[in-house]
């Protein structure tokens, strides 16, 4: 079953709406014929009662029967009562009036207090007849035709009662139905050809731009992420789908290209130790007494730190988060300030600072952030920590000559060394405030440089404050 359902969505799309309108179409087709034949059934029923109505009237007010007949073939009239012999020749008529009552006796105009069953006229004198306010309706068939008659008792002024039958046949609009459910059925079929075609091609269209953007998203390939979709000009659904697509897009190609400038800046940064390294080994090979192996360990412990920085933002691209604890981060503080250093640390911390996160991350952040003090101060490093507004606030300035307001954010960026003249063994790789800005976001916290008063730059970094673990 599941074969036989079509995948296309235009195929889809016009089975089910040519289906609903089907359903729709026969619905509204079945109660407009059913209005229209109780329509036509009051009509013949009302006329039946109209044309009984009159007939009676006359016959109160003293018409003879053979003149109280209307003229009109298409109704079939019976007055049954002791004065006619009408109807006796012509086709039986039922009738469901009953036998005519008499009228009740002379100067008992409030019916001796009795019930007959039947509701009388009391605005009639003895002179004046009258018709009864009773009603009945019944269909019959006469030579194969529905009639619906309407049965009506008058009472002539000298007190003979008459049973007025009228009635109208119902033929011509069981036709008239019949005609219209038939007209109906040979409508439908080109009524829902119509529907599918236009859904169709309605569908045809909207679905247009889809394929567009198919046939371009085939097209783009990892050499090439500078392609776009084209973009419909409506403000519909597909229109969104492609400024989203296009904005993913530019996301993967920014990524990308990113990816790769790092493996360019990765690649060049790692060449220069390595052909150093091999360098010095090839003199060493040559003239075994020019080799000194301390500098030739200081470039490989270079090496290795650069590579160890690449794995750790190699790691952060690709979302590793280690479970988070509890980190006393005053205690890291203090460690980091009680390394050797060219320069003082000056701390100023709380006796208790506890935030979530990692502690080889957060240590890692900190040692960063020192290091880059160390490199750029003149005299001391400062190092501040408090808690505002359940963040835990970390400030490490220096008196250099501080950061331009220009780079401050360029600064963050990998392989970014604002001092191009200086050497990578003084400057280093350009990773380490990267590296504390990538560490800061996946705590939740920011990162920023400020201007340090008396001159200098001021790194401050906030992070969480933990209160209860």
């Amino acid at each position: 079953m599941r074969g036989l359902w079509p995948q296309s969505v235009r195929w889809r799309t016009t089975l089910f709406a040519t289906a609903v309108s089907a359903f729709a179409l026969v619905a509204v087709g079945a109660l407009v014929l059913l209005l229209l034949r109780a329509n036509l059934a009051g009509t013949a029923q009302d006329r039946a009662e109209l044309a009984a109505r009159e007939i009676a009237t006359a016959l109160a007010d003293g018409t003879p029967p053979q003149r109280a007949l209307p003229h009109d073939d298409e109704l079939v009239v019976l007055i049954d009562g002791p004065a006619t012999d009408f109807g006796e020749d012509e086709d039986p008529v039922p009738r469901f009036g009953g036998e005519p009552r008499p009228a009740p006796p002379p100067g008992d105009d409030d019916h001796g207090g009795r019930d007959d069953g039947h509701d009388y006229d009391d605005s009639y004198t003895k002179k004046v007849g009258r018709v009864l306010t009773e009603v009945r309706f019944d269909t019959v068939k006469i030579d194969g035709k529905p009639h619906r008659f309407a049965a009506i008792t008058a009472q002539a002024p000298d007190g003979t009662c008459f049973v007025v039958y009228a009635g109208v046949s119902t033929a011509v609009g069981e036709e008239a139905v019949g005609k219209a459910a038939r007209y109906m059925l040979l409508a439908l079929a080109p009524v829902l050809l119509v529907i599918a075609g236009v859904t169709w091609l309605v569908t045809r269209r909207a679905l247009r731009p889809v394929a567009a953007i198919r046939a371009e998203l085939a097209a783009i390939t990892a050499g090439d992420l500078s392609r776009r979709v084209p973009e419909p000009g409506s403000r519909d659904e597909i229109g969104d789908l492609a400024r989203t697509t296009n904005a993913t897009l530019a996301q993967l190609d920014a990524a990308v290209s990113q990816q790769r400038r790092f493996i360019a800046d990765a690649s060049h940064e790692l060449r220069s130790p390595i052909a150093t390294i091999r360098a010095r080994l090839e003199v060493g090979a040559e003239h075994p007494g020019l080799l000194r192996p301390a500098e030739l360990l200081d470039d490989v412990v270079r090496l290795q730190r650069l590579a160890t920085d690449l794995l750790l933002l190699a790691r952060l691209d690709a979302g590793e988060r280690p479970p988070s604890r509890a980190v006393d981060l005053a205690g890291l503080l203090r460690e980091a300030a009680a390394r050797p250093a060219p320069y003082p640390v000056r701390l100023e911390v709380p006796e208790e600072l506890t935030v979530p996160g990692v502690r080889s991350r957060l240590e890692r952040v900190l040692t960063n952030l020192l290091d880059n003090a160390q490199h750029h101060t003149s005299t001391a490093v400062w190092v501040t920590a408090r808690v505002s507004g359940g963040h835990a606030v970390i400030e490490v300035a220096d008196d250099g000559p501080g950061v331009p307001v220009a780079e401050r954010e360029r600064v963050f960026g990998r392989f970014v060394r604002l001092d191009e003249a200086r050497s990578r063994d003084e400057g280093g790789a350009g990773l380490g405030l990267a590296i504390v800005a990538d560490l800061v976001a996946a705590h939740g916290g920011t990162v920023e440089v400020a201007d340090r008063p008396g001159g200098g730059a001021l790194l401050r970094v906030t992070l969480p404050a933990s209160r209860d673990f």
